[in-house]
C-alpha cells in the first residue's frame, strides 16, 4: 500500500537515511506546464532546519525529475522523481535497534515483517512525505488551470489556538513566519510554547486548517467514494496525523439541524449556500463553496529525555533517544497537508472528468 489515487496516482519509496525518497506519478494529464520553480519552492516549505522550532538536520531536498516531461510540458507518461538523503546520521539510531521506542512503529513494523530499519524510522519516517510533497506540487500545476487554491495553515498548537474563522485571516501570509499561523499574535505565543517545549526535551502537538477555494461542483462518487472520505484517507495516511474533521465537525452535535442546514439561494444564476456549516461537501459530493477541514496531529514521540520500555527480550530498560527531532510537526507539516489535499482534488477532478459528460 504504497500508492495513493485512482486516476493520478502516486506511488512513493524510500527510507530516511537511505539514498534518495522518491515517487512515481501515473495517470498524470499530457501538456501540463511543469514549473521546476514552484515544485522546489514547495519542498522548501518541508525542508528541515527552516528555524530553531525545526530539526536541525540540513538537506537541499533538490527534486530531479526522470522522466515524464520534455520541454517544460507533462508527456502523459509516468513522471519519476527523487530527492537525495545528503545528511544522514545513522550512527544516532544505533542503541535503537532492540528496542522498541514509545508511541513509534517499532514494534507493529517488527512485528508484521520480522525486520525493520532502525535508522531514522526507515520507511515509518516522517521524511518519507517529501515524496508527498513533490507530488503534491505537480497536482497543484493541475489544479492551476481550473482556479483551485489550496490553503493550510497552523490554527493550533498545545492549548493556543486562533479564534478567528479562516475567513478573517490573510491566508497569503501563512508563511511569514516559522509557525505557518496567519494570525501574528497568536503565532507568536505559539513559537515561545514550541520553543519552551523543545528547551525541556518534550514534544507538543496541534491542529492543521485547510481550505480549498473555486473547487468545482460535482467532486466525489456516491456511497464509499465520497469526497470527504478521500480526503480523510488522504490526511489520516500523514505521520503523526491522529483527527480529521470537516464543516462544523465535532462541535455540530451540540447543534440542532434548524441551525446547522446551509440554506440555499440564487446568486445571480449561481446556486449557493447562506452557509457553509457543510464544509463544502454534501452527500460526499463538492457544493461549490469552500472546502473547510481539520487535521489534529499528536505530538512527537522522539523526547530528548529519559522513558521507560522493553526491548526485544521484553526486558524493562530505561533509554534516551538521540539524534534530530521536531519538537512540534505542525510547521512543517501544513505543506504536507497541502500536497495530500491537492492529489485527493486533482484526482477526483481527474474521475469526474471521465466518468461525468457534465463535468467541466
Amino acid at each position: 500500500m504504497n500508492s495513493f489515487g485512482n486516476i493520478l496516482k502516486l506511488t512513493t519509496f524510500g527510507e530516511s537515511h537511505g539514498p534518495a525518497i522518491g515517487g512515481i506519478l501515473d495517470g498524470y494529464p499530457a501538456g501540463i506546464q511543469i514549473d521546476l520553480d514552484f515544485i522546489q519552492k514547495e519542498l522548501n516549505r518541508r525542508r528541515p532546519g527552516q528555524s530553531q522550532l525545526t530539526t536541525s538536520r540540513q538537506e537541499k531536498d533538490a527534486i530531479e525529475i526522470l522522466s515524464g516531461t520534455f520541454e517544460g510540458k507533462s508527456t502523459g507518461a509516468p513522471i519519476a522523481f527523487i530527492v537525495r538523503n545528503e545528511n544522514q546520521h545513522s550512527t544516532d539510531y544505533s542503541d535503537l535497534k532492540d528496542l522498541f521506542r514509545p508511541s513509534h512503529a517499532d514494534y507493529t513494523y517488527d512485528a508484521k515483517y520480522g525486520i525493520r530499519d532502525y535508522t531514522g524510522g526507515g520507511r515509518s519516517s516522517a521524511r518519507t512525505t517529501i515524496a508527498q510533497v513533490a507530488g503534491g506540487a505537480f497536482a497543484k500545476l493541475i489544479l492551476q488551470q481550473i482556479g483551485v487554491k489550496i490553503y493550510a495553515y497552523t490554527s493550533q498548537v498545545g492549548n493556543i489556538a486562533t479564534a478567528k474563522q479562516y475567513t478573517e485571516l490573510d491566508l497569503t501570509t501563512t508563511d511569514s513566519n516559522p509557525v505557518r499561523c496567519p494570525d501574528p499574535e497568536v503565532a507568536e505565543k505559539m513559537a515561545t510554547l514550541i520553543q519552551q517545549t523543545k528547551e525541556e526535551g518534550d514534544t507538543i502537538g496541534g491542529i492543521i486548517s485547510c481550505v480549498i477555494q473555486n473547487c468545482p461542483v460535482g467532486l466525489g462518487e456516491p456511497q464509499f467514494g465520497k469526497l470527504h472520505a478521500q480526503l480523510a484517507h488522504a490526511m489520516l495516511s500523514i505521520n503523526a496525523a491522529k483527527g480529521f474533521e470537516y464543516g462544523c465537525g465535532f462541535e455540530g452535535v451540540t447543534k440542532k439541524g434548524s441551525e446547522l442546514n446551509d440554506i440555499f439561494f440564487n446568486d445571480n444564476g449561481t446556486i449557493r449556500t447562506k452557509t457553509n456549516n457543510s464544509g463544502g461537501i454534501q452527500g460526499g459530493i463538492s457544493n461549490g463553496e469552500d472546502i473547510f477541514f481539520r487535521v489534529a496531529f499528536k505530538a512527537v514521540p522522539t523526547l530528548l529525555k529519559d522513558q521507560q520500555t522493553i526491548n526485544k527480550e521484553g526486558e524493562s530498560i530505561v533509554f534516551k533517544a538521540r539524534g534530530r527531532h521536531d519538537p512540534c510537526v505542525l510547521p512543517r507539516a501544513v505543506p504536507i497537508v497541502e500536497a495530500m489535499a491537492a492529489l485527493t482534488i486533482a484526482d477526483a477532478y481527474l474521475i469526474a472528468k471521465t466518468g461525468n459528460a457534465n463535468q467541466k
